[in-house]
This record gives structure tokens, C-alpha cells and sequence, in this order.
């Protein structure tokens, strides 16, 4: 027998694998069909259902044995996913655009590649466009390990009508990327002002001299720095990939662990998943002990609260709103009793929705 007819049984079994895996994709994708013509001759126009994807894609990383990590199977699900919702609805997501912005990685990273996304100029905009229908859904940030919080995002959903459906989270790798050949040659440096403050040390340290200017996005800055001589960007891989950039310096955050959390805003928000979180806002009456009492409910009721900003509301001088995020679901028994207090005693009270936590 010849050292190589090992290896031929090998592919052999790879080629009578890929066929069947081929296969089954076929019938998978039969039955996203199937189920979008069930749903439209009942009436029914909710097709995305983000707490089944979430508990499916939770499952697979349960029951996956190896060698491949779980949390590449489940990238590979998500697509598989992807692909045949499209069949039954494609879908249209707004993010923080240009191009090629860590905001559209999310949208991507949490509805797969068959979706299409829909870059906006600004965080305003995505909510606008979302409550016109324009797209079902709008990806934002809203807050950075390093950084914090993005203010903007939250004060926008005191007034609007949207819902949370989803939460992504992105580790984040900053380049400094420049059509110039050295880093010597760069003397201003374009970036969205959350890239800049997460990438200030090194800045200070290899580019003391450089103006940094800040951008609306990171993909804009890339496109600033194609444009004027002896510029450089910070951004992400794909924006240098898009606008043709070379990277003169990888990973330049200063946090190793740098992670930025987006938020999946729609129509509606999801029904339990089985590992969900809850979003809301409150505001309480200017008063010693007035907060703890809002939050007493949460303890009372073995409630995890896992954040917790606040804002000023802009109804009146030294009066905020108060952001928080708790675990569970609002239809959780206990969840739905520590709201409802909560409720009570809340001047101003909004449940921002329940959804999935994030899986991949």
C-alpha cells in the first residue's frame, strides 16, 4: 500500500461528509421556506426571532464536542442561520456608517452576512430610520470597557418609541493604518474620539506630535486619510481592507481587553430565552435615600442589577434619569414583582426591553 492512500481515504470520507452536509443545508433551507409560508398565510410578519437564534446557538456551543472552539461552531450556525432567514425575510440594518465601521461588524456578527446593512451618518439617524420602517432594525453602541458609556445612544431612548432586541459584543483591535510607507511621515491622525482616548497611550508615546482630529467614524477617518497626505486613521482590519490602507502599527489599544457592547434596537423587543436581560430607564424624586428605595426592589427580589448610568433627563436643573440593566427576563415572576414596585414609586418609568444576552 502507498503512503498516500491514507490520505485519499481521508478525502474521500471529507468529499462523502461535505455532500451531506450539503444536503442537510438543502433541507434546512426548505424549511426556513416552509416556515415563512406558514407564518404569511397566518398573518404573521414577525419572521426574526432573536430569542430562538440565541437558545439555538446557546445549545450548539453546549453540545459541541470538538476539535473546532464552540464559539466557532456557532459563528458557522449564525450563518447557516443567516442565509436561510434571508429566505424568509431579508432584512435591512441600519448601523453607524461608512463602511467598514466596527458598528457594521456587529450588525454582522449578530445577524450574519445574508442580511443587508444600511450605513447611517449618525446614531440619530439609525433610530429615525428605524422608527419609520425604513429598516426593522438599527444597530448602536452604547458602551466601551475602557471608555464607558455612550452617552448619546442612552438619551436617546428616553424618547424613543423602540425597543432593545439584542445586544452584541465586540472585542475591539485598533490599527493605525496610512497610505504613507513610514511612521514617520504621519502628522495627523483621524479617528471616531472613543478610538483616540482608547488608543492614547501609545499615541503619546510613537506619535507625540501628531494632531489628532476627530471623525463621526473610524471608516471615515479612513477614507480621510486615503485622501490627505501624511494622515493615518485608527481602525479596524476591515476598514484598511475597504479603502486600501496599509497598517503601520496593529493592535494599538491601550486596554488588551478592549470591548465595545452594541445594542440591537427594533419594533419590539424578544421573548424569554432562557438566559435574558433587561433594560430600563427611571428617574426618582430629588431626596436622601431616594435611589436606594427605587432599587430596593431589585435585592428584595434576588435581582442581579449589572449596570446602572445615569443621565441628566433635561426637565429640570440637577434632575437625572437612571439607566439600568438587570438579569432576567421582565416576565420572569420575579423580574415582573420588582418592576412593577419599581413602577410604583418611579416618577418617570420605561422599560427598555428584555433580550437575549450575547452568545457569540
Amino acid at each position: 500500500m502507498s503512503s498516500e492512500d491514507p490520505l485519499a481515504c481521508v478525502r474521500e470520507r471529507i468529499d462523502a461528509i461535505d455532500q451531506e452536509i450539503l444536503r442537510l443545508i438543502s433541507e434546512r433551507a426548505a424549511c426556513a421556506k416552509r416556515v415563512a409560508e406558514i407564518k404569511s398565510s397566518a398573518g404573521h410578519d414577525q419572521f426574526y426571532r432573536p430569542e430562538r437564534e440565541a437558545a439555538i446557538l446557546r445549545q450548539i456551543k453546549q453540545q459541541n464536542s470538538g476539535p473546532l472552539d464552540g464559539e466557532e461552531v456557532a459563528r458557522l450556525f449564525r450563518e447557516i442561520m443567516s442565509a436561510c432567514l434571508a429566505l424568509e425575510q431579508p432584512l435591512q440594518v441600519a448601523f453607524l456608517g461608512p463602511a467598514g465601521t466596527f458598528t457594521q461588524a456587529a450588525a454582522i456578527k449578530h445577524f450574519g452576512h445574508a442580511v443587508q446593512t444600511i450605513p447611517l451618518g449618525t446614531i440619530s439617524d439609525i433610530f429615525r430610520e428605524v422608527e419609520a420602517g425604513s429598516c426593522q432594525y438599527g444597530v448602536v453602541p452604547v458602551e466601551n470597557s475602557t471608555e464607558g458609556v455612550i452617552s448619546h445612544t442612552l438619551d436617546l431612548f428616553v424618547s424613543s418609541p423602540l425597543r432593545i432586541a439584542g445586544e452584541v459584543t465586540l472585542r475591539i483591535h485598533h490599527h493605525l493604518m496610512s497610505s504613507e510607507p513610514e511612521l514617520s511621515a504621519v502628522k495627523t491622525v483621524f479617528s471616531h474620539q472613543q478610538s483616540l482616548a482608547q488608543c492614547r497611550g501609545w499615541l503619546d508615546r510613537y506619535l507625540p506630535h501628531a494632531e489628532r482630529v476627530s471623525v463621526g467614524s473610524n471608516a471615515e477617518a479612513a477614507r480621510k486619510a486615503v485622501e490627505q497626505p501624511g494622515s493615518a486613521a485608527v481602525a479596524g482590519e476591515a476598514a484598511a481592507e475597504i479603502y486600501g490602507l496599509q497598517i503601520l502599527a496593529p493592535r494599538i489599544e491601550d486596554e488588551p481587553g478592549n470591548t465595545t457592547r452594541f445594542l440591537v434596537i427594533g419594533p419590539e423587543d424578544a421573548p424569554p430565552s432562557g438566559r435574558d436581560k433587561t433594560s430600563l430607564l427611571f428617574s426618582c424624586r430629588n431626596e436622601a435615600g431616594g435611589l436606594h428605595r427605587l432599587l430596593t426592589p431589585f435585592a428584595t427580589h434576588g435581582i442581579s442589577m449589572t449596570r446602572i448610568e445615569s443621565r441628566p433627563s433635561r426637565r429640570a436643573v440637577w434632575d437625572y434619569v437612571f439607566f439600568v440593566d438587570i438579569q432576567g427576563h421582565r416576565d420572569d415572576q420575579a423580574a415582573a414583582a420588582a418592576l412593577e414596585l419599581l413602577r410604583q414609586e418611579s416618577q418617570l418609568f420605561k422599560i427598555l426591553g428584555s433580550y437575549p444576552e450575547a452568545v457569540i
